[in-house]
């Protein structure tokens, strides 16, 4: 039997047509979706570049090494060498306090009702601290003339300081039930208008309010008046100024000049003290006149910023 040779292109040909034509598409579209899914550079199935992640220590930060919050507070010289003033940058006396000012001048009036003070306890705690002098917002210090601010001053800071940030009660108010005052100032604010008062009362009241009150205030102070009789303006000043050695001065060349310029029915200003500040002024007097006789030498009254020894 013969047998017939075949070529080879037939034989392709032939191949090719017995195939399925799904076959032939399916192929070429794998080969498409390769080409087209694969990645030159890695076979990865990440379609984005993989990003880096940020170091962290494995150490945990305990919470006693956070440091705690401070505060800035500005400090302001007084006429007063030993009476210094520190602004907090907020309020001191709570609102319901209608006094404008309270003043410690003992461990025992920190305590005493109506309103005691933990904050002037700690800082009257601190050794040569003689009274402590809240105003609406800022503090008055007073110390005694034995001891540097340098030694005073970092302390004071501290405390108000860990009072300020923590939230700590500055001034508390209690019932006064034994009728015990510990603190001045816890009274009704002097110079409030009040409508039993006289025309001439009304308007001193008016001018040391609106013109005396803010001078004294910049200086770490206050005042009060205690009543007006004969011609006579009573007047007590307050924190730096109680025991300033030119508050004599700040009386008769500013206040009593303003007040009798503007109210002729005022003949002249006195300041009301009580039995240790008059004690006080006359051995300062004594001790001006043994200088007067030694040297002829009167020490000049200090004046600070707002002062009122040069009020017009």
């Amino acid at each position: 039997m013969s047998s017939t040779a075949v070529p080879r292109s037939m034989l392709r040909r032939l191949t090719r047509a017995s195939l399925p034509s799904g076959s032939q598409s399916a192929s070429r579209t794998a080969t498409r979706c390769l080409h087209q899914y694969a990645s030159p550079i890695t076979a990865s199935p990440l379609r984005t570049r993989p990003g880096s992640q940020r170091w962290a220590p494995s150490v945990s930060v305990s919470a006693t090494s956070v440091p705690q919050r401070t505060m800035f507070i500005q400090t302001e010289p007084t006429p007063n060498p030993d009476a210094l003033k520190f602004n907090p940058n907020q309020r001191v006396l709570p609102e319901n306090i209608k006094s404008p000012f309270l003043e410690y001048t003992s461990p025992r009036s920190t305590l005493a009702p109506p309103h005691p003070s933990p904050l002037a306890a700690k800082l009257l705690s601190v050794d040569g601290v003689t009274s402590i002098f809240l105003g609406t917002n800022f503090i008055t210090v007073t110390k005694d003339s034995a001891t540097p601010w340098a030694h005073v001053k970092p302390e004071v800071f501290s405390i108000i300081n860990e009072f300020m940030t923590s939230g700590q009660t500055i001034v508390g108010t209690v019932e006064d039930t034994a009728g015990e005052s510990g603190q001045e100032g816890t009274e009704v604010d002097s110079l409030a208008y009040d409508e039993n008062d006289d025309e001439v009362v009304g308007m001193i009241k008016e001018l040391l309010e609106t013109r005396i009150r803010p001078a004294i205030q910049e200086d770490g102070g206050d005042i009060e008046f205690r009543g007006f009789h004969d011609g006579q303006v009573l007047l007590r000043l307050r924190g730096a100024c109680r025991t300033c050695d030119s508050s004599t001065v700040t009386l008769k060349n500013g206040i009593e000049s303003m007040l009798m310029h503007y109210i002729e029915e005022v003949k002249g200003v006195q300041q009301v003290l009580d039995a240790n500040e008059e004690l006080n002024n006359i051995e300062f007097a004594k001790f001006e006149e043994k200088l007067r006789q030694q040297k002829g030498y009167v020490p000049p009254s200090t004046s600070g910023k707002g002062s009122l020894d040069t009020v017009e």
